[in-house]
């Protein structure tokens, strides 16, 4: 069954519009760039994000969001826990992000 793994960044309030751009765009590129340990092959079926513009004000300070399918639950665990890819991302994060949150989920499964 997928997987939509989602994720929201609070960017620091120091931080630059070039630095933040580059942190979307890498994770945007997340999706071309990570490799099924077997396969050698990417295997995120779909990447999406942006920045927030909701007039709802519940936010909390989160300021984009990116929304990652994954085609299996092992394939979302190899991602978060092992992939060397996205472990480098998320290293490169240290001082840039104030606050993260993921949220994943099974469709229809409630």
């Amino acid at each position: 069954m997928p997987i939509t793994h989602i994720v929201l960044f609070q960017f620091k309030a120091a931080t630059s519009a070039e630095v933040i751009r580059d942190v979307c765009d890498r994770m945007l590129s997340l999706k071309d760039n990570c490799l099924h340990p077997s396969s050698q092959k990417p295997y995120i079926r779909t990447s999406s994000g942006g920045m927030d513009n909701s007039p709802e004000g519940i936010q909390h300070g989160i300021t984009h969001a990116f929304v990652v399918e994954f085609a299996t639950a092992a394939d979302r665990d190899y991602y978060v826990k092992e992939d060397p890819i996205h472990q480098e991302f998320v290293r490169s994060l240290s001082g840039i992000i104030e606050k993260a949150q993921a949220v994943d989920f099974t469709p229809g499964v409630f």
